[in-house]
């Protein structure tokens, strides 16, 4: 398995797309408007490929000078609680640390607490909803 950052618009881009739409939105009957994805043109896109296939992927987005925000993390069906997101997570939080963030936040869903717990994030917020379903803020510290 390859991590890496990838660029907006390529082939492997269209294959985080499509992931991530199958994973987290098509489930909640959502799908992606082209405004949406075109914002990401200014993200750092990750995501895990064995060979040519997509594994799982995250979005981070600046927040401000201090924290990025994890967004649409995802990892196949078939593949989850493989150790692919947490290999994800780290990958990520040394890029975002190496480019100077000292927080990594998100909005995460409730089911999805307990994987971030595991890995060191807690809950900074009461619970709200967000794509009709219920979510809280988290929040790690990265180091240096």
């Amino acid at each position: 398995m390859a991590i890496k950052q990838i660029d907006f618009g390529s082939n492997e881009y269209d294959q985080m797309v499509l992931l991530r739409k199958k994973i987290l939105r098509e489930p909640l009957g959502l799908s992606f408007s082209e405004e949406e994805l075109a914002q990401e043109k200014n993200d750092i896109l990750i995501a895990a490929f064995d060979e040519d296939e997509i594994l799982g992927c995250c979005v981070l987005t600046k927040f401000n000078n201090e924290k990025i925000r994890l967004r649409q993390m995802a990892v196949r069906a078939d593949m989850q609680l493989t150790g692919i997101g947490a290999s994800i997570m780290t990958f990520a939080e040394n890029l975002a640390r190496d480019k100077g963030f000292n927080y990594m936040i998100m909005h995460s869903r409730d089911t999805a607490i307990g994987f971030y717990e595991k890995i060191g994030y807690k809950v900074t917020s009461d619970e709200f909803t967000e794509v009709g379903i219920s979510h809280h803020i988290m929040q790690k510290e990265l180091g240096s």
